[in-house]
């Protein structure tokens, strides 16, 4: 199962408006989205690919009508982390780094994904995989997620 992976968005419809093309194309069966939206208007995009979606909020996500749309329209969604099981792997998610010890001490998953620093990284030293798939806002930086291979590719897309 393949799984899109996003942060960061911070209100750039256009580049999400591309990124959600992507995920049709790839047939992705679901999105993750590791918080800071800003606005309405990018979790509806996101919403309007009918790809079930997997989101917290950011530090940016300060208006109260984002975090009540994503409860009632979402797949999962919590304010501060999501722990579930997504094709065979259980799944973490925050939008801090600086979080993932608070909400995830002694939990037995397979990868954790967050965001909040706009730049990709992957860390396979602990036997959980930390996984941040870059920024929406900076040049189209996501990620794909393979729950078969538990493989993680970064995408940098850069046309609009």
């Amino acid at each position: 199962m393949k799984i899109l992976i996003i942060s960061d968005s911070h209100g750039h419809i256009a580049n999400l408006k591309h990124v959600m093309g992507f995920a049709k194309k790839i047939g992705a069966k679901a999105i993750i989205h590791c918080g800071d939206w800003n606005t309405l208007e990018t979790v509806d995009m996101v919403l309007s690919s009918r790809i079930p979606l997997y989101a917290v909020l950011g530090n940016a996500d300060v208006r109260p009508e984002v975090g009540d749309r994503l409860k009632v329209k979402g797949k999962r969604f919590a304010e501060d982390f999501l722990e579930f099981e997504l094709g065979g792997r259980k799944i973490g998610v925050t939008h801090r780094p600086s979080d993932i010890k608070k909400y995830f001490i002694g939990e037995k998953l397979d990868v954790i994904f967050c965001g909040h620093l706009h730049s990709k990284y992957e860390s396979s030293q602990t036997q959980i995989k930390i996984i941040r798939p870059g920024a929406i806002v900076q040049g189209i930086n996501f990620a794909v997620y393979d729950t078969e291979s538990g493989k993680i590719e970064f995408i940098n897309d850069e046309q609009n």
